[in-house]
């Protein structure tokens, strides 16, 4: 309002210091932190790999990179876990070494987070977000034609594993991928669940399909697609920091269902 005179509050030393003890008082101390889980983002596509490309031109890696950051952002304001990324700017990352940032690192699961689009020439009335966990079988043409996509971005991706004899490979893998597969099955009717009713969903939205970012038979993984760029509404929608928070905030509520409420008091 014209003419309104602010007049400026003085903080005094004392309220000053009362703030930062409540701030020090939230704060987990430095050995807390270290020991929760670590969730891994990895932002799809990126550098000389645009991944898809949008009826107008939108560029999959440049949705994918801040959706990423403001999910890291909500994550680490819940503090129940610590958050890293495959990648924090415009660089190619291949797809085994995302896999193996995810092994190295021990993370308690892998987000991998893209925007989808159907090949030039066909319908671009699809429209909506879905989840993925592997399978040596897809789901559908569909899901099997998406992993190719994606798994074209590197062709010389897959998972490294120790140098072991081919049974005692085998034995390994069996143990350590029935517990991960239920993990991503879980992380991503956890998605799933989460986004339905904030945002529009592909019809059956939790599906199956051969990507190699998903391949690491020790971490829990889902690919969340997080709409079509191919369709006018999903691309424009993407486009806009609103509604990539709204998507943000129901995968943070996904990745907080699966970690579990953890307490640092």
């Amino acid at each position: 309002m014209a003419g309104l005179a602010i007049t400026p509050v003085a903080i005094t030393p004392e309220a000053e210091a009362q703030t930062l003890a409540a701030q020090r008082r939230r704060a987990p101390p430095a050995r807390d932190v270290a020991r929760l889980p670590l969730v891994l983002l990895d932002p799809g596509h990126g550098g000389t790999d645009p991944g898809a490309i949008g009826t107008n031109g939108t560029q999959e890696k440049r949705i994918t990179l801040p959706l990423a950051f403001e999910l890291k952002r909500m994550l680490e304001v819940g503090g129940r876990c610590r958050v890293a990324m495959t990648r924090t700017s415009d660089v190619f990352v291949p797809l085994a070494r995302r896999v193996e940032i995810a092994r190295t690192r021990e993370a308690a699961l892998l987000l991998s987070i893209h925007a989808d689009a159907m090949p030039a020439g066909q319908s671009h009335s699809l429209r909506g977000a879905s989840v993925y966990t592997v399978s040596e079988t897809a789901t559908d043409s569909l899901a099997a034609a998406l992993a190719r996509r994606e798994n074209q971005a590197d062709q010389a991706g897959g998972l490294r594993l120790p140098s072991v004899s081919p049974e005692v490979q085998r034995i390994l893998l069996s143990l350590m991928r029935q517990e991960t597969r239920a993990g991503s099955e879980r992380l991503a009717r956890l998605a799933v669940n989460a986004l339905d009713g904030e945002v529009a969903l592909l019809n059956q939205p939790l599906r199956r399909a051969q990507f190699v970012v998903l391949k690491a038979p020790d971490v829990p993984a889902a690919l969340v697609e997080c709409g079509f760029l191919s369709n006018p509404q999903d691309e424009a929608l993407l486009r806009r920091a609103d509604h990539r928070a709204k998507v943000a905030a129901a995968l943070t509520e996904a990745v907080h269902g699966f970690i579990g409420r953890r307490s640092l008091a």
